[in-house]
């Protein structure tokens, strides 16, 4: 589905004449067929929506580091562009959780699976990225569940 969606938007981009969005979208679509042909040569199945929305994060976050660098560098017009391909591929992630929210979550999912140390930390990890795949940052995540588990 959610690859419709991102045709669907492809068409309007292209009637609307608005060619960064467009731009970005056949990035878009061009990584996703790339992580399909992948998935392919290893015997599995084209990617479902849950690994095309980790795909997507991956996009954001190369993004979000190349805009580090730009404004770094003193590329304000580079890093700008940065910034509007990441608002066109946000489009297509659920609602990033609030910190609040993910402590919860984490609370909750520790509680779940019984957890009590470190050594349950991938536990822990894999029942979250399992219920909130697309929601949260797994990497800020996991700083979380290793300072809840110590």
């Amino acid at each position: 589905m959610l690859r419709d969606d991102i045709n669907n938007a492809v068409k309007q981009a292209m009637k609307a004449k608005d060619e960064r969005k467009l731009s970005t979208l056949r990035m878009v679509n061009s990584t996703i067929k790339n992580a399909d042909i992948e998935a392919r040569g290893q015997g599995k199945p084209p990617l479902s929506d849950e690994a095309l929305l980790s795909v997507l994060q991956k996009m954001i976050k190369q993004r979000q580091e190349a805009v580090e660098l730009y404004d770094k560098g003193g590329r304000a017009e580079l890093a700008a562009g940065e910034r509007e391909e990441i608002a066109v591929i946000s489009a297509y992630l659920p609602k990033q959780m609030s910190e609040d929210e993910v402590k919860k979550a984490i609370s909750a999912v520790i509680a779940e699976t019984g957890a009590a140390g470190i050594k349950d930390m991938g536990k822990v990890i894999g029942a979250l990225k399992s219920k909130y795949a697309g929601q949260m940052d797994f990497a800020k995540a996991s700083g979380l569940v290793k300072a809840a588990l110590a």
